[in-house]
């Protein structure tokens, strides 16, 4: 018929059914910052100068920025999961909703804003 007892499917108690989905996504948000960061790494040593002008005309390449782009959803996204677990896991009352919410702002936000500046140095290129 069902799992669990009967007074259990009464009440409505046991999975909701979301718990792998977001065990998945974080762990596949994990697998792509190590990815997204060794890259970022191997090419930031791989640069023959590290003055202003060469990081500049390095960002302004399309594989590089679309790369920084994706790393940074990843790194964000991830970040969000693994907080939100921490929250739902230790606030019991209000506060939870407040504190979802705010991370939610927070993670959108900071995501927002380091997009942004990628595209700005790729768009503008070296000449800021």
């Amino acid at each position: 018929m069902g799992t669990g007892t009967g007074i259990g499917r009464v009440r409505g108690l046991g999975s909701a059914k979301h718990g792998s989905q977001h065990w998945w996504r974080q762990r596949l948000t994990a697998g792509s910052n190590l990815l997204l960061l060794v890259w970022l790494i191997v090419s930031l040593l791989r640069l023959p100068l590290y003055d202003y002008r060469a990081l500049m005309l390095w960002l302004s390449s399309p594989f590089t920025s679309v790369a920084l782009i994706l790393a940074t959803i990843s790194v964000f996204y991830h970040l969000r999961l693994g907080l939100q677990v921490v929250i739902e896991d230790y606030q019991h009352d209000f506060s939870r909703v407040v504190a979802i919410v705010a991370l939610n702002f927070y993670a959108i936000g900071g995501a927002a804003l380091a997009i942004f500046a990628i595209l700005k140095i790729a768009f503008t290129g070296a000449a800021a």
